[in-house]
């Protein structure tokens, strides 16, 4: 009787981890491959804050989340060949963006960009006056000296790029997708430790029912 009430307990305790199991590890990991992405770091036009090599995660995200400063994954086409490159926003639709090899202002205002690497900016590179169309992105390289960016491109719409080419923005720090991929671990761990338990519980529901052998019948001489 002690064995039976062992062996559906152990049941019990399946039929609990094993759905909250697949529940954690679909909903972290699930979450994770459909909001995030990793790169790799192709060039050295994001240097010094990142650098070729470098393994990045990238949120996808709406346009509407777009904002300036954010290192954004853009896809252009007919430009960069069509491959997806991190550059930095600078101008958003209606942002009036000056700047020389010196200063950048948006709006008026001066731009602080301590991320910017210093240094001899690209002699090709001419200052700029533009107004950003609605809808479209004004990007730059932080390595001013090499990055072939907005700069380059000042008689296609400005410079500017459609927001909607927009792949995703480089996560600052790990911590969300970390504990995301964590969640999904731990779902695992637990679906596995509810299907261990549940063979468990069923082999001793087994033992519980075997019938026992009838006594043999003893020889009188």
């Amino acid at each position: 009787m002690q064995q039976r009430g062992v062996g559906s307990g152990l049941r019990v305790a399946a039929w609990v981890l094993v759905p909250l199991g697949l529940l954690l590890g679909l909903g972290g990991f699930g979450y994770f491959f459909t909001s995030y992405q990793g790169v790799t770091v192709m060039g050295q036009s994001m240097e010094p804050t990142y650098r070729m090599g470098e393994r990045l995660v990238v949120e996808r995200l709406d346009t509407g989340e777009i904002r300036r400063g954010d290192v954004v994954l853009v896809r252009v086409p007919d430009r960069y060949g069509s491959a997806p490159v991190l550059q930095r926003v600078i101008g958003m639709g209606g942002d009036h963006v000056v700047g020389d090899e010196n200063r950048i202002a948006v709006n008026g205002k001066p731009v602080d960009e301590p991320y910017v690497m210093r240094g001899e900016v690209n002699p090709a590179s001419e200052p700029y006056d533009v107004q950003v169309p609605n809808g479209r992105l004004f990007l730059l390289g932080d390595n001013r000296g090499n990055a072939n960016d907005s700069r380059f491109f000042l008689d296609e719409q400005s410079g500017s790029v459609a927001a909607s080419g927009v792949l995703g923005r480089v996560q600052e720090g790990f911590a969300v997708s970390a504990a995301l991929l964590a969640l999904g671990a731990l779902g695992i761990v637990l679906t596995l430790v509810g299907i261990g338990l549940g063979i468990a519980g069923y082999a001793a529901g087994r033992r519980t029912r075997r019938p026992l052998a009838a006594a043999q019948p003893r020889s009188v001489v």
